[in-house]
């Protein structure tokens, strides 16, 4: 089976151990094998090219996390990334023992994908296959992170930071759809731009004093922007946190979190049923995931090098059929 894979690590240089070639994992039993029409890339297949949450005694490894396609029956479905461990019971984001694909169980980089009967949803007809693929990792993310973690309502205001990333863009066109007052931040004039035509109220400068403090902060940089989320935020905000792409060691700066009462609601993707609903509200609203640009198998090497340098808007797909 052809697909992208991690043949070894290095933390310098992620790119040396990515190979697109020829691997025929075994497919664990009893679970559903997917045809893949279309899968999109995450920072996480950097990390996982680096050594970060993929120990190196499991190489070989497909990479990827996010995929649509066709179950053997016909079936056209979205692939829910989140396995939970055997014999878990309860919201699978909560096990210890959780694993994403391609972490313990090959990834969707490939032709083919095999995943619990449990972990597929059905593809709305109305998505094509490329906005399908945004949907598990970036978007889940986004929906969790806004109407969970952060609880927001309509006409509250949000602060994205990082403009121009899959989790920021996600951000930015649900929180718009769902009423709130989106402000995000970027290092970039053009993607300050892009954002505003996406439907941001406002945008500035990473680090800029705001007009007035916001309601929550979309935290997915880390030390880049962390001290600049909490001074954001007003008394009784909340900052959430699902990645930390510039590193995670921020000064914690504790004294500001409890002196003004400020919550800080960590994160990480969404369950099955909050796939069903994001789904559910961009089909409502019209709503459709920035695609990037679509790339073939052997296109994944440049693609991953352009996410590495920040020149990304939205999502890259990969559609291993062409």
């Amino acid at each position: 089976m052809r697909c992208a894979f991690a043949r070894s690590q290095d933390p310098a240089d992620p790119l040396a151990g990515l190979t697109v070639g020829e691997l025929d994992p075994e497919a664990p039993a009893g679970w559903v094998a997917v045809t893949v029409r279309a899968a999109s890339l995450n920072h996480h297949d950097l990390w996982s090219l680096r050594g970060v949450g993929l120990p190196a005694d499991r190489l070989p490894m497909i990479l990827g996390t996010d995929a649509a396609g066709v179950l053997d029956d016909g079936t056209e479905v979205v692939v829910h990334a989140v396995i939970p461990s055997e014999g878990w019971y309860g919201e699978e984001t909560l096990d210890p023992r959780r694993t994403l694909l391609s972490e313990r169980y090959p990834g969707t980089l490939a032709e083919r994908v095999w995943v619990p009967a449990r972990n597929v949803v059905a593809k709305d007809p109305a998505l094509s296959w490329a906005e399908a693929a945004c949907l598990p990792t970036a978007y889940l993310t986004a929906y969790r992170m806004l109407f969970d973690a952060a609880g927001l309502r309509p006409g509250q205001t949000v602060l994205v930071q990082g403009a121009g990333g899959g989790v920021a863009t996600a951000a930015i066109l649900l929180g718009r759809a769902a009423g709130l007052r989106v402000w995000c931040t970027s290092r970039t004039e053009a993607r300050r731009a892009r954002a505003l035509e996406l439907g941001a109220h406002d945008a500035f400068e990473t680090g800029a004093r705001l007009p007035e403090q916001v309601d929550a902060v979309m935290e997915t940089v880390g030390e880049a922007t962390w001290s600049h989320s909490l001074r954001s935020l007003r008394p009784g905000g909340t900052v959430a946190v699902a990645g930390a792409t510039s590193g995670a060691m921020p000064p914690a700066d504790l004294s500001r979190v409890f002196f003004r009462s400020l919550r800080v609601a960590g994160t990480t993707m969404g369950t099955r049923e909050q796939l069903v609903a994001v789904q559910q509200m961009l089909v409502a609203t019209g709503v459709r995931p920035v695609v990037d640009s679509v790339v073939p198998l052997d296109g994944v090497r440049g693609a991953l090098a352009r996410m590495a340098d920040g020149d990304v808007t939205g999502k890259i797909v990969v559609e291993p059929g062409i």
